[in-house]
């Protein structure tokens, strides 16, 4: 069974609440990473870890790393369509700084951010399961719990949203998912949903950048 072994200086190190890049807890996804190590082997394939700051006040949670995306680059929505439209979005909004160039060295730097996901591997067809996000959600309880000047979090599509309630112990039907909502996550802490930054979601103009930007806009407003 091949395993994982090569990895550039470029990538980050590992901090608290990253899964272990050669996590086996998902079968699924640990077959389909080691068929990925051999079809691709110049590619990451491994359990993405977050990027950002260490102590930030906003923490983005997205589904899962995408095959052409995170899981080459090792950086969270770097090299999909996805970041096209999330990266240039937190460089306007002082989240990030220098340049969205789609790879690992292109330099960007985020200020006062965190990203992350909800499960850290790779799913087939970008679709995840129950019991996969059940298996990762540990991590991202560690992760939420280690970031102690954290002010809001945002998730990005329905998946995350789910797991952040289910981390906060929370009712969904108490909570329900919409985007632009905000939730009160308790002790200050608040969450707020958008449509998810895809492709599809984009094309079909069921998230516009407007949209996404108001987010932004809600977010700025509750740090300040």
């Amino acid at each position: 069974m091949p395993l994982l072994t090569k990895k550039s200086n470029i990538y980050p190190a590992p901090r608290i609440g990253d899964a272990p890049l050669d996590c086996r807890l998902c079968p699924r996804l640990v077959q389909f990473r080691d068929d990925n190590i051999l079809k691709y082997p110049d590619y990451f394939n491994g359990a993405v870890p977050a990027f950002g700051d260490k102590d930030p006040q906003l923490l983005v949670v997205g589904l899962a790393p995408g095959l052409q995306g995170a899981n080459r680059t090792a950086r969270p929505f770097t090299g999909d369509y996805a970041g096209d439209l999330l990266y240039p979005t937190m460089i306007k909004f002082g989240f990030a700084k220098g340049e969205y160039g789609g790879e690992i060295d292109d330099g960007l730097m985020l200020h006062n951010a965190l990203i992350t996901n909800a499960v850290r591997c790779v799913p087939p067809k970008n679709k995840t399961t129950a019991a996969e996000e059940a298996n990762c959600r540990p991590f991202l309880i560690e992760q939420i719990e280690s970031l102690k000047n954290l002010k809001i979090i945002l998730a990005l599509g329905l998946v995350a949203h789910n797991a952040i309630m289910t981390t906060f112990k929370l009712k969904k039907t108490a909570h329900k998912f919409a985007h632009g909502a905000m939730h009160d996550l308790g002790n200050g802490l608040w969450l707020i949903d958008s449509y998810h930054c895809s492709r599809y979601n984009t094309n079909t103009k069921r998230l516009t950048q407007q949209m996404f930007e108001g987010v932004f806009v809600k977010i700025t407003d509750f740090i300040e």
